[in-house]
This record gives C-alpha cells, sequence and structure tokens, in this order.
C-alpha cells in the first residue's frame, strides 16, 4: 500500500525521569541521558522503546556528556523498563494531517490564539499511544510496515464516510485513498480498530451514515465499535455547514437504536453508538453503563454523562450513609478520602454555599443532580453555565470554555466559599485551558478557591476538604502535587 507522508527523522529520547526500583534505574541511567537504542534497535518514539525492550536482557545505548555508552541487564517479567520521557516522539514534530476537513476544528480556531491549536494533528502513533483518531491518509509506505511489523493494536480511525468520493468531500482531499481497503488490509493483520463518524448534515448524513456503518460492520470484530459524533461549528466557520437541529438529532439517535438491535441480536453487542451529546441536545436519558458493552471510549465524549450519574448514585449512598456506598469512580485518578459519612457529614454541609461552572450543553443535567445534592445535605450550590463567547454559542461542551469568559461572566456573582470548575478545562500539559488561562488566574480574579472536580464526588470532597485539586488564590503557583493529581504531569513510565 503506496501512500503519501514523509519518513520521520531519527532522533534520541530525551530522558526526563528514572523511576526508582525500575530496570533504568538499576542500570544507572539518569534524566538528561538521550537514549539512542534498544537492544541494538534504533528507536524513534515511545512505541519502539516499548518493543525492542520486550525482552529477558535488555540493551540500552544512550548518550550522556557527549559520550556515547550501553549498559545491559536482565529484566524480570512484568518489571517496568522506569523511562519517562520529555516527549513521546523523539522527532518531536506530531504528524500533520494533510486533509481539509470543511469541519475541521483546527480550521475553525478563534484567532490569535496559542499557536499550538493551530497545528492539525493525524499521527498515527498517537492514535496508538493515546487514542486519537486519525485518518489514515498521511501513512507512507514504512508506516504501514512498522503498523504491521510492531501489531499497533488497537487503532483509532476517523471514517467520516465509506462512499470514497463521500469521503473524499468530508476531507476536502481527492487524494484520500480507499478506507475501505486500508481497514481490510488492518483487519487481515489482526489490527483491531475503533472508528467514528462525525456527521455534518448535507455532507454524510442519511443514506451515507446508513451506508458507512454498514460497511464498517462488514469488519466486525477487526472493527470493534463505531461512535457516531455530530459536528461541532464554531462561529469562525467559512463552509456554510451548519450544526443539527433538534429533530435531526433525534433522527440520527433513531438510526443508531435501529442499527444496534439488529447488531445485538446477530453479535450480542451494539457495535456502533451515540456520543452523549445526541442525547442531551434531544432532552433524553443517556443509556445505561451495560449499553456500551464494555468499551472504554470517554475520550471521544461517549459515556462521561453515564459514568457521572453513575458517581452520582455512588454518593447520594455515600450521604445517606448507607451500605454499598463505595467510593465513587471520579475520573481523577485519585483515591477518595477516607473521611466519615452519612449524617455527620450532612450536618457538616448544611448551608455551605458554592458555585459549580460547566458548559451551557450540560447545564441543565448538573443543575438537576445539584438540586438533589442541595435537597440530601442542606449545602447550597448553584449552577452557572458559562456561554462560549470565543468560539461562539453553537460550542456548548465543558471541556472547549475559555478562563477568561469564566472570569468575565462570574465576576460581580455571590461565589459563595469557592468555585468548583470542571477539570477537562485544563487538559493541557501545562493545566491550562484554551485561551492560556490557568485555574490560578481564575482563583485570583474571582479572590475565591478553586476546586476542580470530573463528577459529584469531587464536590462532595471539595466540601469536606478532601479534593487534592484545590487551587487558591494567594498561591504563588500552582503545586507539583496539585498538577499531578490534575492529570498534567503524570508519568508515563514504561
Amino acid at each position: 500500500m503506496t501512500l503519501p507522508g514523509p519518513a520521520p527523522q531519527r532522533h534520541s529520547g530525551l530522558v526526563q525521569a528514572v523511576a526508582p526500583d525500575t530496570l533504568a534505574a538499576g542500570l544507572g541511567l539518569r534524566p538528561g541521558d538521550a537514549l539512542l537504542a534498544v537492544n541494538g534497535q534504533p528507536v524513534e518514539d515511545v512505541i519502539d522503546v516499548q518493543f525492542y525492550a520486550a525482552e529477558d536482557v535488555v540493551a540500552l545505548d544512550f548518550v550522556r556528556d557527549g559520550a556515547r555508552q550501553t549498559v545491559r541487564g536482565p529484566r524480570r517479567p512484568g518489571q517496568p523498563l522506569g523511562l519517562e520521557f520529555a516527549h513521546p516522539t523523539f522527532d518531536i514534530d506530531i504528524r500533520r494531517c494533510n486533509n481539509l476537513c470543511p469541519f475541521c476544528f483546527v480550521l475553525q480556531t478563534a484567532p490569535r490564539m496559542r499557536r499550538t491549536l493551530y497545528i492539525k494533528d493525524d499521527d498515527y502513533r498517537y492514535s496508538f499511544l493515546y487514542g486519537h483518531f486519525v485518518t489514515l491518509t498521511n501513512l507512507s509506505d514504512r508506516d504501514w510496515s512498522r503498523i504491521e511489523t510492531q501489531h499497533l493494536s488497537p487503532l483509532y480511525v476517523s471514517v467520516h464516510s465509506t462512499d470514497l468520493a463521500n469521503r473524499r468531500a468530508c476531507l476536502a482531499n481527492l487524494a484520500a485513498p480507499d478506507i475501505l481497503a486500508q481497514l481490510r488490509w488492518l483487519a487481515a493483520r489482526g489490527i483491531e480498530m475503533h472508528t467514528q463518524l462525525v456527521i455534518t448534515p448535507g455532507l454524510n448524513d442519511g443514506p451515507w451514515m446508513e451506508k458507512s456503518i454498514r460497511d464498517l460492520a462488514g469488519f466486525y470484530p477487526a472493527v470493534r465499535s463505531v461512535s457516531v459524533a455530530p459536528v461541532g461549528l464554531t462561529r469562525h466557520h467559512k463552509y456554510g455547514f451548519r450544526p443539527h437541529t433538534p429533530e435531526e438529532a433525534t433522527a440520527v439517535l433513531a438510526t443508531v437504536e435501529r442499527w444496534q438491535a439488529e447488531f445485538v441480536q446477530r453479535w450480542g453487542v451494539r457495535f456502533v453508538y451515540a456520543t452523549d451529546e445526541w442525547f442531551l441536545v434531544t432532552r433524553r436519558s443517556v443509556p445505561p453503563r451495560r449499553c456500551y458493552d464494555g468499551l472504554d471510549l470517554t475520550e471521544n465524549g461517549l459515556g462521561m454523562v453515564r459514568a457521572f450519574l453513575d458517581d452520582w448514585r455512588k454518593v447520594k449512598r455515600e450521604i445517606r450513609g448507607r451500605p454499598g456506598g463505595s467510593p465513587p469512580a471520579a475520573a481523577a485518578a485519585r483515591k477518595r478520602s477516607a473521611a466519615s459519612v452519612g449524617r455527620p457529614r450532612r450536618a457538616r454541609l448544611a448551608r455551605r454555599p458554592a458555585t459549580l461552572v460547566t458548559g451551557t450543553l450540560f447545564e441543565p443535567s448538573l443543575r438537576r443532580v445539584t438540586d438533589e445534592f442541595n435537597r440530601l445535605t442542606g449545602a447550597r450550590l448553584r449552577v452557572v453555565g458559562v456561554t462560549n463567547e470565543r468560539l461562539g454559542p453553537t460550542i456548548t461542551v465543558a471541556g472547549l470554555l475559555m478562563g477568561a469568559e469564566v472570569l468575565a461572566q462570574l465576576g460581580g456573582q455571590q461565589l459563595g466559599e469557592f468555585v468548583v470548575l470542571p477539570r477537562v478545562m485544563f487538559d493541557h500539559p501545562q493545566g491550562i485551558s484554551l485561551d492560556d488561562v490557568s485555574p490560578l488566574t481564575i482563583a485570583q480574579g474571582l479572590r475565591r478557591p478553586v476546586y476542580l472536580a470530573d463528577a459529584m464526588g469531587d464536590v462532595l470532597d471539595a466540601l469536606a476538604g478532601a479534593n487534592p485539586l484545590r487551587i487558591d488564590p494567594d498561591a504563588d503557583a500552582i503545586s507539583p502535587e496539585v498538577m499531578r493529581a490534575g492529570g498534567w504531569a503524570v508519568e508515563k513510565y514504561l
């Protein structure tokens, strides 16, 4: 399979940290070393390191202070290598997208924002490592060979349409290869795939969507899932498309559910799944967890609301002091505090005021849950849905909120003791929002402590003083402990 795409240059991997009591630590590697090869094989990213280090004996070639060195040692089964790199791809430069999709969010970004927001990434390595969806239109022969040799599975593929002409229109790329041929090639080599269709009215909806679902089902079980997502269009969109009406969203859900019924009969799984936005726009209840068939596609906006509601069910049991009130499964990678529950906790929460912030799409759902929280605890929490003025009111999700707009729209309001912001607002390695505003800047501007939360369990912890994602307005900087708890500085040791 021959497709355009430059072969990446070879670069060394700059070691940022070495975990204690690991193979790399035992072999004497240090931060600042530059890894060149593993078991004699040059490495250009963490995938190579994982692949070539999966041996009983591991040799590492690296450069320290300008001198090349080699160390070697046995690796016990399951023993981590222990290396964290400054960048997961040692060539530093992420693969760029060669398409011009009219619904591409990068092409709709507001002017004068940080430079990295205008990079159209489409890197198959990030698909394998982090679940990023990619189009597979910029791979070279070498890339395809590497996917096969190193068995990079699963991959996450933006399909949009299986019809070649229609997909080329979706990608605005007349040279885009046949996605069905690519999926067939991957399936024949045992590569699993999760796929997505971003549905745009008048472009790839209706019969195009029907054909895409039917074609993708032909690859099951190599294709494990199809996520159906609505197009997101900002006020800076220039190509004449529009968002779905509630009636159109209802029709899309009906199509998905019809296909799901067929696939459940055929395979026992639903295979095709509608993202949460369809349900919120149409004011319908999101499906129970069992309807996601054990798949974790929350990073693609699928099942996040269900996870929030399931967390809330557990929190209610905890507040009431009922058996089975196990710690809620908050998305932040941490354990809940062992603080007391039941009536003593409810007494401590009574009449305490605070403000919860979210996007306008989730605002009604959060308000309903918060009203129930207040009735159960006596707390006085209020919900504020912040309008996205920078990107436009059609952009309603919490993860795309601007820090400056939170400051502007909450300024002068009665905020209570503290403000709770969506942690997903700050999903950036530096813990900043899309407009480069940190939660510390917001805390200082509002003159209130700021807590970050994914779920109501985090809010309950904030009221109990047990949420580690607290930023005080008088702090000089966000502490490393908060950065790690927020997921912005999580170790990625191999």
